[in-house]
């Protein structure tokens, strides 16, 4: 029986419920296989750590991580600590540690969730948005000058590499290949940002040569935000820059009814390190401790890290346990206008799935 070794990081605010909740899930997956079991470890880092030690994880924490065979996050976030501290002192210090350079954010309406666009029918929105994960806006390269003087400046550069640009593009034009539509959108900003920005043009025109299967076409992200709203159907594999697939990101969970349903998986295509899943929704610290928390966009990351491992079957159950109890409103959480709490939602797909895995055996 092979055994799975999973790294969990609640993290802060309601990751510390939501990441239990699919820890929950993937031990009554394991219950019902004779093929694979999990072995958890969790570390307990993250704001409450860096008021014990002053970090959000230790100096030598990737080392911990290093031969986990995946990572279920939660989210990074503390109200008395600045974002800037709490994200870049755990969330990117693992992403950027383990070169995880694919951000893939599946979005889609799943069955009895009611989205905004009362116009859009649920197979118009069926969306992967790829978001380059390494450098961009957010390589960290910047500074401050005389600070609290008039004449403060500070400086926060996007810093794009040509081998960093290739393989985001290289992933995408790979990802569209497989989904049945063979469609991706490059989002840009290069009528403005003339220098790196063209540069991804051109790299994109370059790798597309290599794809002659894949129909796609750029769009400037200011017109991409409209085209969600107003022409969603002619999306399907999404591609951006650190900064702007991250707000295109939330702005497609919203459209697909709450960001407390989105996953999110870290990626590291060639599987040298670990790659990290988490719900996008943040830590949330106004309904912390209140039982208010969707525990769909973790169950739906708990999918990712399935189909990472290779779990394919494993990952589709899980997948319709979800889509099962999104199905029934009387457990569809605040987020989705109901009121089931973060306990009862996970039982009921805990209990869909050890009532599968008795169907199989009987």
């Amino acid at each position: 029986m092979k055994t799975y070794q999973i790294a969990t990081i609640p993290g802060d605010g309601i990751g510390k419920e939501v990441v239990p909740a699919g820890q929950q899930v993937l031990a009554a997956l394991a219950a019902g296989s004779n093929r694979f079991q999990f072995a958890f470890e969790d570390f307990d880092w993250g704001g409450d750590y860096y008021r014990k030690h002053g970090v959000m994880m230790p100096a030598d924490g990737l080392d911990a991580l290093r031969g986990k065979d995946a990572i279920l996050f939660g989210s990074a976030g503390d109200p008395d600590i600045a974002d800037h501290i709490t994200l870049w002192g755990l969330r990117l210090k693992i992403c950027q540690g383990f070169d995880q350079y694919a951000n893939v954010r599946p979005t889609r309406i799943l069955p009895g969730i009611d989205g905004p666009l009362k116009r859009c029918a649920p197979e118009d929105l069926n969306w992967v948005i790829v978001r380059e994960n390494s450098e961009g806006e957010y390589s960290g390269v910047g500074g401050r000058v005389h600070q609290g003087h008039p004449i403060e400046a500070a400086t926060d550069v996007s810093m794009m590499t040509r081998v960093g640009v290739e393989r985001i593009l290289r992933y995408a034009f790979t990802l569209a290949q497989s989904r049945p539509r063979k469609l991706l959108t490059v989002i840009t900003k290069s009528n403005a940002q003339r220098h790196a920005m063209v540069m991804w043009d051109e790299i994109a025109l370059e790798v597309s040569r290599d794809f002659p299967d894949v129909k796609w076409d750029k769009e400037l992200v200011d017109a991409a935000t409209a085209r969600m709203v107003n022409r969603p159907a002619t999306l399907d594999t999404i591609v951006a820059t650190n900064l702007h697939a991250d707000i295109l990101s939330d702005l497609a969970a919203a459209l697909a009814g709450s960001l407390g349903i989105a996953p999110t998986g870290n990626i590291d295509p060639e599987r040298r390190y670990p790659s990290m899943f988490e719900p996008i929704h943040g830590s949330a610290f106004d309904i912390m401790g209140k039982g208010l928390a969707n525990p769909i966009g973790t169950f739906w990351s708990v999918v990712m890290l399935l189909e990472h491992l290779g779990e394919s079957e494993a990952a589709q159950q899980v997948m319709a346990a979800i889509e099962s109890v999104t199905s029934t409103p009387s457990l569809h959480t605040r987020d989705l206008g109901g009121s089931a709490t973060t306990v009862e939602v996970t039982r009921a797909v805990c209990d869909w799935i050890k009532a599968r895995g008795e169907r199989a055996a009987a």
